[in-house]
């Protein structure tokens, strides 16, 4: 039975970064899934043979991108391996849907920066001027292939001007959207990792209605302070607005989903419609504003009237 878990946990783990690797477009969602084989033997076995699996797996797994000349997922296996022990940890706690995504988040961030510490002390550089290294290069690597294809230079010099201007936005915010990109691996995980543990007889967590969430009301206060300090003149305290406004958004936007997931379920929409619904959300990003602003109305207007029950009780 071991054998076959760490013939399991191993095998899991390289298909997914295998599939990560070589297909072109869903390669990198693909490889959020990497946690998903170290929540679920974690949970099976517990967290001492969580721990065992998940070193032999990240050996045998640094052996071959040795091999295969990918070394850069060698800290993206140690990453993801550990969150998913923290994720069949935090399970195993039976902790409430947003307890889970925050915690299950904040171990992915400490992760990443430790991992993005790693890799600057290795070259001499901050964390975040890593980052910027790496967009770069990939700016560059994109330029010379366009110049490879024959593109004029005037064409050339335009595509790097844009390119600097978006290394330069993303640099300032990159922050956030730390936060947002781990918030969002873990929420995937979550819901994916559930269905699997249902799926293999295993424990796994029962949360409340999550067509009846909603983030605690003390976060609106920080959002409308966030809106405020983007008129302060010190750039830095708009840095930090900015970057606040982008967290507290997505996790408004979260509890718009919430209640688009609560009125869908209350007229019993059909399934299709609900697909067509969701993928107009993904295609056509303004309505995710729409959305995300639902949100945050929703602490006054209560669409749900899920205050209004709680004052009759």
């Amino acid at each position: 039975m071991i054998v076959k878990d760490f013939l399991g946990c191993v095998g899991w783990t390289a298909l997914v970064l295998l599939a990560a690797v070589s297909v072109p477009i869903a390669g990198p969602f693909i490889s959020m899934l990497t946690p998903v084989p170290f929540l679920y033997y974690g949970t099976k076995r517990g967290l001492s043979g969580g721990l065992t699996l998940a070193a032999v797996t990240v050996f045998v797994i640094s052996l071959a991108a040795r091999f295969f000349g990918q070394p850069q997922l060698i800290l993206f296996v140690i990453e993801f391996s550990a969150l998913g022990l923290a994720l069949s940890e935090i399970f195993r706690r039976r902790y409430s849907l947003g307890y889970t995504l925050s915690n299950g988040t904040a171990c992915m961030l400490v992760m990443g920066i430790s991992c993005l510490f790693f890799i600057g002390i290795a070259r001499q550089m901050g964390p975040f001027e890593v980052v910027q290294a790496y967009l770069k290069s990939n700016l560059n690597g994109a330029l010379h292939m366009y110049e490879q294809m024959g593109l004029e230079k005037e064409k050339a010099l335009e595509i790097q001007a844009y390119g600097k201007a978006i290394i330069n936005t993303i640099s300032k915010v990159y922050p956030s959207l730390l936060v947002v990109g781990s918030g969002f691996v873990v929420w995937i995980n979550v819901l994916l990792g559930r269905r699997i543990l249902r799926l293999a007889g295993l424990e796994y967590p029962v949360f409340e209605n999550t067509d009846r969430w909603q983030a605690p009301e003390i976060l609106v206060w920080g959002l409308i302070a966030a809106g405020f300090s983007l008129f302060f003149p010190l750039g830095s305290v708009k840095l930090i607005a900015i970057n606040g406004l982008i967290v507290l958004m997505t996790v408004y936007l979260f509890q718009g989903i919430s209640i688009l997931l609560f009125f869908l379920n209350k007229y019993h929409v059909p399934p299709w419609i609900r697909g067509a619904i969701y993928l107009l959300l993904f295609f056509q990003q303004v309505f995710l504003l729409f959305v995300a602003l639902a949100g945050v109305f929703d602490q006054w207007i209560d669409f749900r009237k899920i205050h209004k029950k709680f004052d009759s009780d």
